[in-house]
């Protein structure tokens, strides 16, 4: 090759490599977002504890700020949130021994309206191999590097979701994916992860109340879309514009549980409440039939006290997205497809243009399904747990249930997600006790493991260890490290 030829060619390789979308440097052994890889909950790490607890297969242990977010593992660190006396911090510790490596506080101007069940630090913070994005919905978002230094910081909200925000946000190519579902105003954002503008922003107002996390999804050849479940509708969004590109309907109202993809079909669960269930829906009359009849005062809306006490009259407070004491006919309408929607497990496959609910909808499970769980598919089965312990196995192809029951050692209520990895199930109930499963369907339990702390976080997976977040402690477990007889 001639010598100017070569320096021509060495030109262009250095301008593609610094103008090029830089690759995330993650690996088979990391867990860089809320639910590890895609939020599908499996890791690939073999090695694992059946067995373990606060002085049984621990590595390290390390006490903790309050906090639901899960850790993140990347390279040789962790991150987590947390909230210590009123403040919103960042942790980065390291992945070896727990050790804090650096700590940082974010910004707090107020503090979000909470279900008991939530927190200030619930959604995980997501990591593209190089720096590491956290959102406090008491703020908004901000942008770190691996040393701690703030790239950015992105003020969001205040927001008005009914239980809190809890989404977490997840990193697509350049950007960085929030979901701000609420009960007004909803939306879907996509930042720049270097420098924190905002690219595109596109409304959902469809959308009334829940917090999923989305999870990424390209076909062959095709360009790279998001799947966000939201009130009523999954939907497809191009992430390079924004676009929406696809839907399906069937869902129900309140979705807050994170979708999990195989062979291009995607699950998800949803409930709202007993209502939503076939036998107890309730049909309400219209919104000019319920002025008819309830608007005593002719002031064009409703009021609570103008209502019935009783169901589904009941629950008011849901319906009245504004809370200003009144339902207007937008409220109203969504009083109605509230009622009209279903709790329901759903297996949708992906792809399409425009409303593909009938083409896409695969098959419908319309028994017990959890609130806040979410599915997990694992050696070609489809697992759920519901919020007090009930257990549901699928065949992932045509919803025929495999296996029912409750698992009844671990305890009454369950908020963390499942995870599985090296031919083992793992579910932590909030008690603190982490039940161990075969993963063949049976939902028999090998071993149950008692942290004798509340749980809410959902476990990380990598590198032959679990780490677990109680409410107090993080710790890491795994086989016993000893070192080799001389």
């Amino acid at each position: 090759m001639k010598r100017k030829n070569f320096f021509a060619l060495f030109i262009g390789v250095l301008l593609l490599a610094m103008f090029s979308p830089a690759k995330q440097k993650t690996s088979a052994n990391d867990w860089p977002q809320f639910r590890g890889p895609n939020g599908s909950g499996v890791g690939q790490t073999t090695g694992l504890p059946t067995e373990f607890g606060p002085d049984k297969n621990v590595i390290w242990k390390k006490t903790i700020p309050t906090g639901h977010s899960s850790p993140v593992l990347i390279q040789d660190r962790i991150f987590i949130t947390a909230c210590e006396n009123e403040k919103l911090l960042t942790f980065c510790l390291d992945r070896k021994t727990g050790d804090t490596i650096w700590k940082k506080e974010a910004p707090r101007p107020r503090k979000e309206k909470l279900d008991s069940r939530n927190n200030p630090a619930s959604p995980t913070p997501a990591t593209d191999g190089t720096n590491v994005y956290v959102f406090f919905p008491d703020f908004g978002m901000l942008g770190y590097d691996f040393n701690g230094k703030e790239l950015w910081r992105l003020p969001l909200g205040p927001f008005d979701n009914f239980y809190g925000m809890g989404a977490s946000p997840i990193v697509v190519d350049n950007k960085v994916i929030l979901v701000c579902d609420q009960q007004s105003d909803s939306f879907i954002i996509a930042i720049d992860k270097l420098t924190g503008k905002i690219l595109w922003k596109k409304d959902r107002p469809e959308a009334k109340t829940g917090h999923c996390t989305p999870v990424v999804y390209s076909l062959e050849g095709g360009e790279t879309q998001i799947l966000v479940p939201g009130s009523f509708l999954l939907i497809s969004y191009s992430a390079k514009t924004g676009e929406r590109l696809w839907w399906t309907g069937g869902l129900s109202v309140e979705m807050k549980s994170t979708p999990v993809i195989r062979n291009g079909v995607l699950f998800i669960n949803g409930y709202a409440s007993p209502l939503n269930q076939p036998e107890n829906q309730v049909k309400i009359p219209s919104f000019e039939q319920a002025l008819a009849k309830f608007d005593s005062d002719k002031n064009g809306q409703i009021s609570e006290e103008e209502l019935p006490e009783e169901s589904p009259y009941n629950y008011f407070v849901v319906f009245d997205l504004n809370q200003n004491g009144q339902l207007d006919r937008e409220d109203w309408n969504f009083f109605e497809a509230f009622l009209a929607s279903l709790n329901g497990m759903l297996a949708i496959r992906l792809g399409g243009q425009g409303d593909m609910t009938e083409k896409n909808t695969i098959w419908t499970y319309r028994k017990r399904v959890p609130q806040l769980p979410s599915p997990l598919v694992y050696k070609d089965i489809l697992y759920m747990i519901d919020d007090v312990g009930f257990m549901t196995s699928f065949h992932p192809e045509n919803g025929e249930v495999i296996n029912q029951g409750r698992l009844r050692e671990a305890g009454s209520k369950f908020f963390a997600s499942p995870v599985a990895a090296d031919e083992k199930i793992y579910i932590p109930s909030l008690r603190g006790k982490v039940s161990v499963l075969k993963p063949d369907g049976s939902n028999e339990i090998i071993a149950v493991n008692d942290l004798k702390e509340e749980c809410y976080a959902t476990p990380a997976i990598g590198n032959a260890k679990i780490y677990i977040r109680t409410v107090n402690t993080l710790y890491c477990f795994g086989e016993d490290e000893k070192p080799p007889k001389p």
